[in-house]
């Protein structure tokens, strides 16, 4: 592999391994699922981003955050602001007291546009807020606390208090962000619309697509020296610091690239089930995803995304059969993780499966070959009388 190869993929088993996951999704997936079902999947995925994020910032920097949902959602509202304002035309309102605002404002007696929603009607700024908003927020954030050397439990318990935080900011102005019912009508893109089967194809493509970008990315940071310094700071953080660098500088990067990351889901979730709502910033979907990368594995990129199509799955198939329960399963599923299989999904990969074909393709290496010229049916006359 060359070097290019090398710094996207890792190895030659992490580009079979790419290459696996993207003939899964690209066609096992939608040739075998109907449209609702895709549509699931589609949505699955955008939680898959956020898995990525938790695998580079608590896999491999040792940073664990039970906040993510905040970022997560914060992409998804800065594109349901630019889609809201889209479907708020003034002919299309005209029946409200003030035409030309979201419905819900009009509701609420507000009757001309915030000023920090007027930017939103612009598609270019929506696009750069949805990636610059969570990494402006993360690094106010992650400088707060990393620069004062917070970390371990302290910070995990202080991001899941900012989703409590947000998540209520969000849901108490109802005149500015929906409140509790969210952001919701939401029906075209640029004028294309995102609600025809082949509109939610093309998301779903769309998703994957950037999916597989933003894991080649993670591995491209991954295998530089910044990867390995974030490696080395999981292990021995007191070592890389008094060695002379920054570790606080480190972790605020990796905490924004995570936030980022997490910010495109949420953009695409929006696209694809048409609406946000702060029940996807708060603690519970934040924690949710902290399973989700557990399940697949907290050092593997891969196994992110397999984890979340797992546990997702399984909690649909599961809650429409037994929806009282499936809370429980989630929690004995997380239980099960964390007590028989520490490293996930591609812990099981590892320690198992691989050294199982591997002992295999050794045994059949090591097979003498069969002489023909000895076998019974061709040996001499002599020799058989």
């Amino acid at each position: 592999m060359n070097t290019l190869q090398k710094r996207l993929f890792g190895s030659k088993e992490g580009l079979l391994g790419t290459l696996f996951l993207a003939l899964i999704l690209v066609v096992v997936l939608p040739l075998t699922l109907d449209i609702f079902r895709l549509n699931l999947m589609g949505k699955y995925l955008t939680y898959a981003f956020v898995a990525v994020g938790l695998v580079l910032l608590w896999g491999n920097a040792g940073v664990l955050s039970l906040g993510q949902g905040v970022f997560f959602g914060l992409g998804g509202y800065c594109m349901a602001m630019f889609l809201k304002l889209e479907a708020s035309d003034p002919i299309t309102t005209k029946i409200q007291s003030t035409p030309g605002i979201p419905d819900f404002m009009d509701w609420n007696q507000i009757t001309a546009l915030p000023a920090f929603w007027v930017p939103f009607k612009s598609f270019p700024f929506a696009t750069l807020a949805i990636l610059i908003v969570p990494a402006v927020i993360a690094y106010v954030v992650g400088a707060a606390m990393f620069k004062r050397r917070v970390g371990g439990v302290y910070f995990a318990v202080i991001t899941q208090a900012i989703a409590l935080i947000v998540s209520l900011g969000i849901d108490g102005n109802q005149g500015l962000t929906g409140g509790r019912n969210g952001i919701t009508d939401l029906r075209t893109l640029l004028g294309w619309d995102i609600r025809t089967t082949f509109g939610q194809y093309t998301l779903y493509f769309t998703s994957v697509a950037l999916l597989l970008g933003v894991i080649m990315l993670s591995r491209w940071v991954l295998s530089s020296k910044m990867g390995r310094i974030l490696n080395a700071m999981s292990e021995k953080e007191d070592r890389v610091r008094f060695s002379g660098y920054d570790v606080s500088d480190f972790k605020i990067f990796i905490f924004c690239l995570a936030a980022m990351i997490s910010g495109i889901g949420g953009a695409m979730f929006v696209l694809q089930v048409g609406f946000i709502s702060p029940s996807l910033v708060g603690i519970v979907p934040s924690i949710e995803m902290v399973i989700f990368a557990a399940v697949g594995g907290k050092r593997s990129l891969l196994g992110a995304v397999y984890g979340t199509l797992l546990v997702n799955t399984g909690k649909s198939l599961f809650s429409e059969t037994f929806p009282q329960l499936w809370l429980y399963a989630m929690g004995g599923l997380f239980i099960l993780v964390v007590v028989l299989m520490p490293n996930g999904l591609a812990g099981l990969w590892d320690d198992y499966a691989k050294p199982w074909l591997h002992g295999a393709k050794k045994r059949l290496m090591e097979r003498p070959p069969v002489d023909v010229g000895e076998t019974k049916s061709n040996a001499p006359l002599a020799k058989i009388i």
